[in-house]
């Protein structure tokens, strides 16, 4: 393709290229090409003066010096659309990574969206059901809201998000967007090829920035997921589900950006344009008339210090928080949701319904109290506390196990067949729970169950509880 507008490499240094436009200057964000065959991308981030521009390449600058042609595009870094996409691998430029041919007839859009007038979303307050239990009781989620999923390694993230792939497709008729940012190689490779193995690649879009990548793509990779994404919610008329890992990685490229740039570090050594940076992003993620996109983002909290600034600006953002506990994933309760750190701004009556707020409350009472017992229990044992306090441990240990729950994704290797569990049935278990109609079950006759009818007393362990 023939470029008219030229330019010259005035100083390459690392990721900053400067370039000298005589004619007539890019605009901010347009795409230059660089390099013998255009494979050197450049992103304008600064008009320096009349001619001059500063740009980040999003590709590795190797081979480029002083005199060499530039040439401007005319636009702004684009990706393709369409259903096309789903069960297929992307990287931030669009290009297909997953090793076939690159989708054909697509059509392409630039990754600088505008967010949707406030006139034209919706006003609304959904719950988005998972269809699992502890999300959907305890920390629901916002139709066209923005949740935020915190755990270590190890503790169930992505079987969790692949639950929620696999149950938006079946139940919600939507698709899902995978954005990793930042992602380990080995990761991204093992989430395909799970998403693969089980069955709902087909109604899932990934698109990928590894670690290795130049910082301007690791930044860019948010804003062309949600591009996809949009093309389902605003021509598809679908919900869509974007899952983005690492929410805390977009900051971190943002501030190396900053810093090439150079621009004076603010608080912490972050960039001074942090909260329009992720505002610009975040404002994309909401519900419309004709559709609405759900995010479900991994956070990453830097030394656990919640005060950090990127941790604060993005707790502002978000509507759900679920917390992942190691501690549970070690007791064998899966998902491993720890019910008393994960909440909602969804759970109040005027959202969820009377009876939901109150069962809500009441199980995190009894938890919280079960919590406060465990020290006593663990000295002196559970004979040595009052009749209420063991009924309240009796009820806890009920609920704990009831909260489990047989996933999709995981027959293969538990062999239990998955369970899409509907919120009136589990609320009608918990309330059930809690008024101690389960008291003459065994504890494990209520786990990895879906709603509470599955509940069976085995005869022989029925007449050991009443012996």
């Amino acid at each position: 393709m023939d470029y008219p507008n030229q330019g010259t490499v005035v100083s390459v240094r690392g990721s900053v290229v400067d370039v000298l436009f005589p004619r007539k200057l890019p605009a901010i964000n347009n795409e230059l090409r660089a390099g013998d065959s255009g494979e050197v991308v450049i992103e304008v981030g600064t008009q320096l003066n009349a001619q001059v521009v500063r740009g980040i390449a999003l590709t590795p600058a190797r081979g480029l010096a002083r005199g060499a042609t530039v040439l401007d595009t005319g636009r702004t870094l684009q990706v393709p659309v369409g259903r096309e996409l789903l069960g297929r691998a992307f990287d931030v430029f669009g290009k297909a990574i997953d090793k076939k041919a690159e989708p054909a007839g697509v059509e392409w859009r630039s990754i600088h969206g505008e967010p949707v007038p406030l006139a034209r979303q919706s006003a609304k307050s959904e719950i988005f059901a998972t269809g699992i239990k502890v999300i959907d009781v305890l920390s629901p989620l916002e139709l066209g809201g923005k949740a935020g999923l915190f755990g270590g390694a190890g503790v169930g993230k992505t079987v969790l998000i692949m639950e929620m792939i696999h149950n938006m497709a079946g139940r919600h008729e939507g698709v899902s967007v995978f954005c990793g940012i930042g992602e380990r190689s080995r990761e991204g490779e093992e989430l395909y090829r799970e998403i693969r193995k089980a069955g709902v690649l087909d109604n899932a879009v990934l698109i990928f920035s590894q670690m290795n990548e130049q910082p301007g793509a690791r930044f860019r990779v948010g804003h062309a997921a949600l591009t996809m994404a949009e093309y389902f919610r605003d021509d598809s008329r679908q919900d869509v589900l974007l899952l983005i890992d690492n929410i805390f990685r977009f900051i971190q490229a943002g501030a190396e950006v900053s810093g090439l740039m150079g621009q004076m570090p603010s608080r912490v050594g972050y960039q001074p344009t942090l909260a329009t940076e992720l505002a610009e992003l975040e404002e994309r993620i909401c519900s419309t008339s004709t559709g609405a996109i759900t995010s479900i983002q991994a956070v990453y909290v830097p030394a656990d210090d919640f005060t950090d600034p990127a941790a604060s600006h993005t707790f502002g953002h978000l509507s759900s928080s679920i917390v992942l506990s190691r501690q549970r994933a070690s007791q064998g309760f899966y998902p491993a949701v720890d019910p008393l750190q994960s909440h909602s701004k969804m759970l109040n009556p005027t959202v969820v319904s009377e009876k939901h707020y109150r069962v809500a409350q009441e199980i995190r009472r009894t938890l919280a109290e079960y919590e406060e017992l465990k020290d006593i229990i663990s000295m002196l044992g559970l004979e040595e506390l009052s009749q209420e306090n063991q009924r309240t441990v009796h009820r806890a240990r009920r609920l704990e196990r009831f909260l489990t729950q047989p996933f999709f994704m995981t027959e293969q290797f538990t062999g239990l067949e998955g369970r899409f569990a509907e919120l009136d049935e589990t609320l009608d278990g918990c309330e059930r729970i809690l008024n101690d109609e389960f008291s003459g079950h065994p504890e494990q006759a209520l786990y990895m169950i879906g709603n509470i009818d599955e509940a069976k007393i085995p005869h022989d362990a029925a007449r050991a509880e009443q012996a």
